[in-house]
């Protein structure tokens, strides 16, 4: 997993940049190679510091999911539930478990992914109304089934590599199949293989057979990628024995982009309104970037009436929906020049690394770089690197509690005097 210079600077505001980095690596350029390990090319631009900041992140999933657990109260997390239902009534809206539980509150938030239980409950309301857009009752774009695990501490005598500060990172692909593996730190490796639909109907079939995906549904899929060579020395199988199974998952590489992200009181994020495929490493900074939005909206909220909530919740859309239409493109482009394998994206996948001039690189850099959204009620961090910052709408309460407060400061000094 991935955090780059748009969502770091809220880490840094939140103070948790420092324990991030800590069991992170520098992400570096992409090495694209083939089948008999010779290298295509490089995805990605060098000097990423120098002009947004800060230098991308990689690491574990589940440190991540320590650290951001690490600052909840425990009292604030309920596990095992599983939503059935949800209603609005007497201006509150109202969840309904499978556990017989309910919750009662002024909005829900769905961070619910890709297949949100909220977004499937408020959908349904507007196409009751006859409200919902059509292409949002459309199903999700699978393109690719796709494993991933993380291995146990690796030999660093026989995998020198693993000793580099830098993350490893390299792709591998022959017809139809890809293997990825990156490096994470304590001598890791994260992998992951994936196979590429050939149609529709393949796709469709898969999905149906969803059900059936558990550890032992994995390893006809880990035995078709265990003779594939990794440019350590040696194959996948070297891999995946160091992998506890409970360690590897299979999943669904899919995308959408939904038109509706709120109804009432109800608001989507992440994965629930936007499902990017992984390629551009996007995925999760647009989710983080979603709350951050969301809260400083929520922040600035007049009172829990359903006008004031809508108009927060618009808001929220508009600052965010343009950015991540923008970051769902680049991903899909990204797919193909990274793990796409028909004849056409092959293609695209030549020209973008031997012909496309790194100065269009690096000015896209720029562009994507300059969207750094910060929390607006928490002292800003100073904007870095050599990049433009673009600007964002300021807290009208976090001003005016500022303005209070260097006003009563003033009076208490003219008290003291």
């Amino acid at each position: 997993m991935t955090l780059g210079p748009t969502i770091l600077p809220v880490f840094e505001q939140l103070g948790m940049l420092e324990e991030l980095q800590r069991f992170s690596l520098n992400v570096k350029p992409f090495v694209l190679r083939n089948e008999k390990m010779k290298i295509h090319g490089t995805v990605g631009l060098n000097g990423e510091k120098e002009v947004a900041g800060y230098n991308g992140q990689l690491f574990a999933r589940p440190e991540l999911f320590d650290l951001l657990l690490s600052r909840i109260p425990p009292s604030k997390i309920s596990l095992g539930k599983k939503v059935l239902r949800v209603e609005e009534k007497d201006d509150k809206v109202i969840i309904h478990c499978s556990d017989g539980s309910a919750y009662r509150g002024d909005i829900l938030v769905g961070a619910d992914g890709a297949y949100s239980a909220v977004r499937q409950n408020i959908y349904r309301d507007m196409k009751e109304a006859g409200v919902l857009p059509k292409a949002d009752s459309e199903d999700l774009v699978a393109g690719y089934t796709c494993i991933v695990g993380v291995t146990d501490p690796l030999d660093l005598e026989k995998y020198p590599m693993l000793k580099s500060p830098d993350c490893n990172s390299e792709f591998m692909g022959v017809e139809s199949r890809s293997w990825v593996l990156m490096s994470i730190p304590n001598g890791r490796v994260a992998w992951a293989c994936s196979s590429q639909f050939q149609s529709v109907v393949e796709a469709k079939k898969q999905m149906f057979m969803n059900s059936e995906w558990g550890p032992e549904a994995n390893a006809p899929m880990i035995k078709e990628y265990e003779d594939y060579p990794i440019p350590y020395g040696g194959t996948m199988r070297d891999l995946f024995e160091k992998t506890p199974m409970e360690r590897i998952s299979k999943v669904y590489l899919e995308h959408k982009m939904f038109q509706t992200w709120h109804y009432k009181r109800s608001v989507l994020i992440g994965d629930a309104c936007h499902k990017l495929l992984p390629a551009g490493g996007q995925g999760a900074v647009n989710s983080l970037q979603d709350a951050v939005i969301l809260a400083n909206c929520l922040y600035d909220l007049k009172d829990n009436t359903q006008k004031s909530i809508t108009a927060a919740f618009q808001s929220y859309f508009n600052q965010r929906y343009s950015h991540a239409k923008g970051q769902y493109e680049t991903s899909k482009l990204l797919a193909k020049v990274v793990g796409g394998l028909n004849w056409s994206e092959r293609l695209i996948r030549t020209i973008f690394l031997h012909y496309l001039p790194q100065t269009i690189v690096k000015n896209n850099l720029k562009k994507v770089s300059a969207y750094r959204p910060q929390v607006t009620f928490l002292p800003m961090v100073p904007f870095r690197g050599t990049g433009n910052v673009l600007p964002q709408l300021p807290s009208v309460r976090y001003q005016r509690e500022l303005d209070e407060k260097k006003k009563q400061e003033q009076q208490d000094a003219a008290v003291t005097i």
